[in-house]
């Protein structure tokens, strides 16, 4: 009987560790709908206010959706300040409220699930890289980035740059939707400019889509033509499906104007319609 009672309590404690894991999910989701059924803070609504004036476009729906969206990531997610920027309600309010235009009308979000923390800086910061050339050798290079997305679970920022992607709604670009866009894409994986979509049409259509566009860019790129995505956007995949993000929500009549085929494809994926904004 001795003997036995060992072996029990390792199966004891298998059963409990399968409940809790089955159990896992619903307990998160009731964390977090405790959380969007909280007042929202009114020091958060005036620095949505005068921070992320793209928040005053929403329709009353979707304003009311990204303050939930908001309670529950700030609540989640992180913040660490870098090179001595002290992380205040502004500084993450302002991140948050971008970073959750990008899951808005999902039925359910796991709220960038591999994002384990956002790293803030005051401004751009330099990044010390090994990057192969054409004929194999290893090259250290030092660049000077505004955000840059790590699949092991990080996202990098300046708050330099992130004050001036939010307060400009219309030119295109916005350093937070970048680099979360990125978060998204490395969700299947390595980040390679297709994001999770669900059955093999959907994949399909967008592949073509998608790979149709970025032929275009890079050809447009090596002609000097000019584009609505930019040279760096023809970098690679990854890249174009984060760039194409920015111009989706910043410059959706010319997107659409331009590559109706990829408006649509981008407005099924995020499942919103800025055109409507």
């Amino acid at each position: 009987m001795l003997q036995a009672m060992p072996l029990m309590i390792v199966i004891a404690s298998a059963l409990l560790f399968v409940l809790w894991m089955l159990g896992k999910p619903y307990l998160v989701e009731r964390r977090r709908t405790q959380l969007r059924s909280r007042p929202f803070p009114r020091a958060w609504s005036r620095i949505l206010t005068r921070r992320v004036p793209y928040f005053l476009r929403l329709p009353a729906d979707l304003q009311i959706q990204l303050k939930k969206h908001i309670q529950v990531f700030l609540a989640e997610k992180p913040f660490i300040g870098c090179r001595g920027l002290t992380v205040t309600d502004e500084i993450r309010v302002t991140v948050a409220a971008q970073a959750c235009l990008l899951i808005l009308n999902r039925p359910r979000s796991d709220y960038y699930p591999s994002l384990r923390q956002i790293l803030v800086y005051p401004g751009a910061f330099i990044v010390d890289k090994v990057q192969p050339d054409g004929a194999g050798v290893s090259q250290n290079l030092r660049q000077v980035l505004s955000g840059e997305s790590w699949s092991q679970g990080q996202v990098i920022l300046s708050w330099e740059d992130t004050l001036e992607g939010a307060s400009v709604v219309d030119d295109g670009h916005n350093v937070v939707i970048h680099e979360f866009a990125h978060q998204l894409d490395q969700e299947t994986g390595h980040a390679n400019g297709a994001p999770f979509l669900p059955g093999r049409r959907r994949l399909s259509r967008w592949s073509q889509v998608f790979n149709d566009e970025f032929n275009q860019l890079q050809e447009q790129v090596r002609s000097q033509q000019p584009s609505l995505f930019g040279e760096y956007a023809a970098t690679n995949p990854a890249e174009f499906f984060a760039v194409a993000s920015e111009v989706f929500f910043e410059q959706p009549q010319r997107m659409a104007s331009v590559c109706p085929a990829l408006y649509r494809e981008l407005g099924s994926f995020y499942r919103v319609n800025p055109l409507s904004w």
